[in-house]
């Protein structure tokens, strides 16, 4: 019988909730977040998702830190969920099986797959260029978390130290000084396109329209990302970057220049297989990826139990 499973993306501005049944993905439903407390968002999910009807499992994509095993959220951007056991919360809730990750994470997920559920990239990093940077990483086909499931925060890698001072710069907020999202987020094309006299969240507009400020500003954010680009491919020799978030919508304007850095700085020999694209999922990534996961996880969960039955 085909699984029906139950995908919800958790922004900052909205939630979107579907159903994956088979391959089959349907129209998410949106509705603004709740962000005025942890209780009355956890009700909200618990209304969303149960307005969807009965599933077989449930994944939550956040824009947060999560600590895999426990399902417990241990930092959080825009939503008020730091330190609550969500996993735990929606499973009692609801009473089915929920498996929380972070947003970027699902997002890298779902490109690894392509619409008919077949695995087209084992191994995969993905960028998220949106107001700050995010990541996520699959290899063999399954999200790797690191060992507390907070890897792939690949905007906080250090792409420009300054070697100026010693001990090196450091804020006592993130991002840090040289990290890729500092140098390569839409805060920071905003900030570069300014100093030309380009609107700010005007700038991929100004640039098609042939502004040579928004052009160079979007080449510049190009090629600071090629530099986190080389960073990955001479990690993790992938077989797909994909870039996705709002700033990816430059598309060739920025993917060109990133290819180029990236290209010069991978080392010799590493990377060779590697593609560099724009995500094709776009603002639907997350919510499929965190229906992916579900499916994933729940067959994981479903074989240690028979594999316990079987020991005992």
């Amino acid at each position: 019988m085909t699984e029906r499973l139950i995908g919800v993306d958790v922004g900052g501005t909205k939630i979107a909730v579907a159903v994956l049944e088979g391959v089959a993905l349907d129209e998410p439903r949106l509705q603004p977040t709740d962000t005025h407390s942890g209780e009355g968002l956890i009700e909200q999910l618990v209304a969303a998702i149960t307005a969807a009807g009965q599933v077989s499992a449930v994944g939550v994509a956040v824009p947060s830190v999560v600590d895999w095993e426990s399902g417990r959220v241990r930092s959080s951007v825009n939503i008020p969920l730091q330190d609550i056991p969500l996993r735990e919360v929606l499973r009692q809730r609801l009473a089915v099986p929920v498996y929380v990750d972070n947003d970027a994470t699902c997002a890298a997920l779902a490109e690894a797959y392509d619409e008919e559920g077949v695995l087209v990239a084992p191994n995969l990093v993905m960028f998220t260029i949106g107001t700050g940077v995010g990541g996520g990483i699959v290899i063999g086909g399954r999200v790797y978390r690191g060992a507390t499931g907070a890897a792939a925060e690949l905007g906080h890698t250090i792409v420009g130290a300054d070697l100026a001072r010693m001990p090196f710069a450091h804020a006592e907020d993130f991002p840090q000084p040289g990290s890729l999202e500092s140098l390569a987020s839409g805060t920071a094309l905003n900030r570069i396109a300014r100093e030309s006299g380009v609107q700010a969240g005007r700038v991929i507009d100004a640039a098609r329209n042939g502004d040579a400020g928004a052009e160079a500003a979007i080449e510049l954010l190009g090629r600071c990302l090629g530099i986190g680009i080389a960073n990955a491919i001479n990690t993790f020799d992938p077989d797909l970057v994909v870039v996705g978030g709002g700033v990816s919508a430059a598309d060739e304007m920025l993917l060109a220049p990133a290819r180029e850095e990236a290209a010069r700085f991978a080392l010799t020999g590493c990377g060779t297989k590697t593609q560099i694209k724009r995500a094709r999922y776009g603002p639907l990534a997350g919510v499929r990826g965190a229906a992916l996961l579900a499916g994933q996880e729940l067959e994981i969960e479903r074989a240690r139990a028979a594999d316990g039955a079987t020991a005992r």
